[in-house]
């Protein structure tokens, strides 16, 4: 699967708007609240096109029990994927199994992650020249690691751990 960045398609949002709707209807009442993250969610910065998805629910121990409909809408369950107290499902398109669609899953009381999420997001939308070495970065990895995701997301990894520190001062967070 090659890993490619895109310019910023603002199709991304209506993707996401899509697929909110479809997890709303699977979920129901257990979800409390749903966001698009990830770079797709982020105006004008170029990103690998798979949008983010971040849902908060009441008790995630109750979200395996929807696994077959989220199969039903295309969404394959690989529960925590290596992330205690989330539950990861992507979906993907034609038969080469490329990622439209990474769905993250997280209990209200998770809160670290679901602030770390959201002020990643957030402050690289306030701050465009930090939203820019991002898209830099990325298109650097991109080239040199196109045909491996794992050292692609881990070239990535000292730069997102900086710009979270940023977030926490900026946001006056504490997780």
């Amino acid at each position: 699967m090659t890993i490619k960045i895109e310019s910023y398609n603002p199709n991304w949002c209506t993707q996401y708007q899509i697929e909110q709707s479809l997890l709303q209807s699977i979920l129901g009442s257990e979800l409390l609240e749903i966001h698009h993250i990830g770079s797709t969610s982020i105006p004008q910065l170029k990103a690998k096109p798979i949008i983010d998805i971040l849902c908060v629910v009441s008790d995630i121990r109750l979200i395996d029990a929807f696994n077959q409909d989220m199969l039903n809408i295309g969404y394959n369950p690989l529960g925590e994927y290596g992330l205690s107290g989330r539950r990861f499902f992507v979906k993907t398109a034609n038969s080469q199994n490329e990622h439209t669609h990474h769905l993250h899953i997280f209990d209200v009381h998770n809160q670290n992650q679901i602030i770390r999420h959201l002020a990643f997001r957030d402050y690289l939308r306030e701050h465009p020249k930090d939203a820019k070495r991002y898209e830099e970065l990325k298109e650097r990895l991109a080239c040199i690691h196109s045909q491996d995701r794992h050292a692609y997301t881990n070239g990535k990894s000292a730069f997102i751990k900086e710009v979270e520190q940023q977030a926490q001062r900026y946001f006056n967070l504490t997780y």
